[in-house]
């Protein structure tokens, strides 16, 4: 017996000026897109029987069995490898992804070559300017380079060097909050 979902509806297409009406009489999932659930553990002959493509014994076959996150396959994981910056203010002191902050960072040069002088520096002009491209992340200002121009600059953090640059050029830090 034909599969239903392939098979053609047999419902007649209207068509009005070469263009066919889709209602919901019509409609159906594009060829191949759908596929049946593989229904492991019913005998051998599905090729899918006995161990239920678990393989033999180990953690893999067991019940409740869980691909863990960052599990490294029983050796030390990397967040008891790494030695700990203890204290109150260690932003770093688990230095890989799962724990990092992230800022995007311009720098006082970029900003001295991309914008005129007495110009409002938000994070759209930012954008525009192909400096901080990346949303919802905070755009921070470090003091690369040095700027001749008073700026009024809008970003989420200012390192210290930059703050001073930045305001001895006669220009002032915004902080968004």
């Amino acid at each position: 017996m034909a599969d239903p979902r392939t098979e053609d509806s047999g419902v007649e297409e209207s068509t009005r000026s070469g263009v066919m009406s889709i209602g919901l009489h019509n409609l159906q999932p594009a060829p191949g897109s759908r596929k049946d659930r593989k229904r492991v553990g019913r005998g051998n002959g599905s090729g899918h029987g006995k161990t239920a493509g678990r393989g033999h014994k180990g953690y893999g076959s067991r019940s409740g069995a869980k691909d863990r996150a960052r599990f490294e396959g029983g050796q030390t994981p990397i967040h008891m490898r790494m030695r700990k910056l203890r204290g109150p203010n260690k932003k770093m002191s688990m230095p890989f992804e799962l724990f990092r902050t992230r800022t995007q960072p311009v720098n006082l040069a970029d900003l001295d070559a991309r914008f005129e002088s007495g110009a409002a520096v938000d994070l759209a002009a930012l954008k525009a300017a192909g400096l901080a491209t990346r949303r919802e992340i905070p755009v921070k200002v470090l003091g690369g380079g040095e700027i001749t121009k008073p700026l009024t600059v809008h970003a989420h953090g200012f390192s210290k060097s930059a703050r001073a640059a930045i305001e001895a050029a006669g220009g002032t830090c915004q902080v968004i909050e």
